[in-house]
């Protein structure tokens, strides 16, 4: 890559992060150099996100080695997010940060852990500094802690930062999916009060022994709503087994109205995608309010029997008329003489149901009775029945004849 480089935007141990300017297309990139014989995590690094593709991860764009100044540089090109830290946010609101936007970038967090943990791998260093803001929302960069849960790197060593270390990692015992869990609770603990999650420690000895061999935990701040320290509790747990996943979290209430939106959408696609019948929308949505429920009963079985669909169907209009008028809706067939049709055989459907109108309502009763698989009954070219969980088995002869090329129903 053709690059120069720009003013420094921020400092680490190792590695200095600048701004850099691609002289091919003119896009702006953040750029972490590191000498290259120091550059052994900055190395690792660019493996572990050259790996990844997430929406919630700092995008990774390349990496090349240069010389400047006499000294040879290794180089981690990485997209440049204007928004800077999520320190940085918090300080520029003067220490803290409204519980809805905690929420928001919570939210975002926890989408990009699931997403790390799901592909197995550990961040193991969550916190403030390395999460960035930007138009689209926080994502979490600096993987040079980064580890995966795997026997190739169990015996890997422990990092992270000791004010955000989880019991288990002070202790030096482990470092798995639920450490990035308490460094989530000791985030949102910075979003709110502005501070570190444990007050009056600043010897970094002091806090690990505190945090791997007491029974304290960080104090939550009291401005959160119980929802939000709820949410805390699951994460700030001293037993690593008790914290919640990344999964359960996203579950949790404190999220919801985050979530709700995405929700809707998701919903509002798999009810576009139900299946309607011509029943569906010429009768239906003819009814009135109070009838209109009925339409649930259409698609959803379990809430009525069969038979009470049926009689309502029969009786919303007063019960069955066999003379023609513009009122019926053809459901099988498409022949262009059907109000011929409907006439000539109006009389032989009253002599097969036993000549009269009743016998038609019991018919039905003790068919709808037996209860049945919802399914489309096809009979013959060009035909349907309409789907109401019936079983004809009795009278399929009758109800589904081959030879009447059309059935109507009256709305």
């Amino acid at each position: 890559m053709d690059w120069t480089r720009g003013h420094t935007i921020g400092r680490g141990s190792t590695a200095t992060v600048s701004l850099a300017v691609s002289l091919h297309s003119g896009d702006v990139l953040a750029v972490k150099s590191a000498e290259l014989d120091q550059s052994k995590f900055l190395q690792r690094e660019q493996k572990i996100l050259s790996s990844l593709a997430s929406p919630h991860v700092v995008s990774y764009k390349g990496y090349d080695i240069t010389r400047e100044n006499n000294k040879v540089m290794y180089n981690l090109f990485l997209e440049y997010i204007s928004g800077g830290t999520l320190t940085d946010e918090v300080q520029a609101h003067g220490g803290k940060v409204e519980e809805s936007v905690i929420r928001n970038y919570t939210y975002g967090i926890v989408q990009g852990l699931d997403y790390l943990h799901s592909n197995g791998w550990v961040h193991c260093d969550i916190k403030g500094r390395n999460i960035l803001i930007g138009k689209s929302g926080v994502k979490i960069a600096d993987f040079g802690c980064a580890k995966r849960v795997d026997a190739v790197e169990a015996a890997a060593p422990i990092g992270g930062t000791p004010m955000f270390m989880a019991p288990e990692v002070a202790r030096g015992e482990e470092q798995g999916f639920a450490s990035d869990i308490w460094g989530l609770g000791c985030t949102i603990i910075e979003m709110a009060s502005g501070g570190s999650p444990w007050r009056n420690a600043s010897d970094p000895v002091s806090v690990m022994y505190r945090i791997g061999f007491s029974d304290h935990l960080p104090e939550f701040p009291s401005s959160l709503s119980a929802q939000a320290r709820d949410f805390l509790d699951k994460c700030l747990r001293r037993d690593p087994k008790q914290r919640w996943t990344t999964n359960q979290l996203l579950r949790h209430p404190f999220l919801g109205k985050s979530n709700s939106h995405a929700k809707q959408i998701e919903e509002s696609k798999s009810s576009s995608n139900s299946p309607t019948s011509i029943l569906d929308k010429g009768f239906w949505n003819s009814l009135d309010e109070s009838e209109a429920e009925a339409e649930n009963l259409v698609q959803r079985s379990d809430e009525s029997s069969g038979k009470e669909r049926i009689r309502r169907l029969s009786l919303i209009s007063g019960g069955p008329s066999w003379d023609w008028d513009e009122t019926w809706i053809p459901v099988r067939g498409n022949s262009t003489e059907a109000k011929d049709d409907v006439i000539s055989y109006s009389s032989e459907y009253q002599e097969s149901f036993g000549g009269s109108e009743q016998s038609l309502e019991d018919l039905l009763d003790r068919n709808i009775n037996d209860r049945i698989s919802e399914e489309f009954c096809k009979y013959g070219k060009d035909s349907f029945l309409i789907s109401s969980n019936l079983e004809f088995n009795r009278h399929v002869d009758i109800l589904l004849n081959p030879y009447i090329p059309n059935l109507f129903l009256q709305a």
